[in-house]
């Protein structure tokens, strides 16, 4: 059975289960890719764009945002309708929650091997490497800008068009620049579901030895997003893009 909405949800999912995977695999104790660095989880998220992105495709979602703002953005474009754009982001961020519940299960035995309750969260959600609102704000809102913004690029006529296949592999790219250039902020959410679904799972979880989940933190990584995302809509539009 495939539809748009479950392309959305699997294509989340899985964008959560390789990108969250990465990451807990460079930070729990006695991982054999423990202390791998930045470089890889930026490359496993890159990866995990792009797996995603196939996975939705092949799912039923032509457009396979996986990524509420993304969706705004197009809802902004004409692309989606308001009860479309809605359904969209709620099976993106169930899909977040499933795939950080498979992360959690895969790394089960290093939680526990885990004593640092941070490096635990970082594996769910993003936190700030310098704890301010107002910047912190400002980061997500500039990263997801330069993903939507870029995006529409890529596919717009102006280019062109992209074979058909190949514009995965671009995204993912960009999500890969995006991480080395400006991620090292914010841990670079620029994706609402990717940050709020494995939060609530976070939170749901019997994490071993886990702290709280940082909910002071987590509008940021939600709304900052959110705006960028728009913004990224009305420039395109004015640019002719959309």
């Amino acid at each position: 059975m495939t539809s748009p909405l479950m392309g959305e949800f699997l294509g989340t999912a899985v964008l959560i289960v390789f990108g969250n995977g990465v990451v807990a695999s460079c930070l729990l104790k006695k991982s054999k890719a423990e202390g791998a660095g930045w470089v890889a989880i930026t490359a496993g998220w890159a990866f995990a764009v792009i797996m995603g992105v196939f996975t939705a495709n092949a799912l039923g979602s032509v457009q396979a945002d996986l990524n509420p703002a993304v969706t705004l953005a197009k809802a902004i474009g004409g692309v989606y309708t308001s009860s479309q754009a809605i359904g969209t982001i709620v099976a993106e961020i169930a899909g977040a929650f499933v795939g950080a519940c498979i992360v959690w299960l895969f790394f089960m035995d290093h939680w526990s091997a885990t004593e640092d309750k941070g490096l635990k969260l970082a594996c769910f959600s993003t936190g700030p490497a310098i704890r301010n609102a107002t910047n912190n704000l400002i980061s997500e809102i500039i990263g997801t800008f330069m993903l939507v913004f870029v995006i529409f690029c890529i596919f717009s006529k102006a280019v062109g068009g992209v074979a058909a296949g190949f514009g995965p592999y671009l995204v993912g790219v960009l999500v890969w620049a995006i991480g080395l250039s400006l991620g090292a902020t914010t841990g670079y959410a620029i994706n609402p579901a990717r940050d709020l679904g494995p939060r609530l799972a976070h939170a749901f979880l019997p994490v071993a030895g886990k702290g709280d989940s940082d909910w002071s933190y987590a509008w940021i990584p939600v709304i900052g997003p959110f705006i960028g995302g728009a913004l990224a809509a009305f420039a395109a539009i004015m640019l002719g893009l959309l």
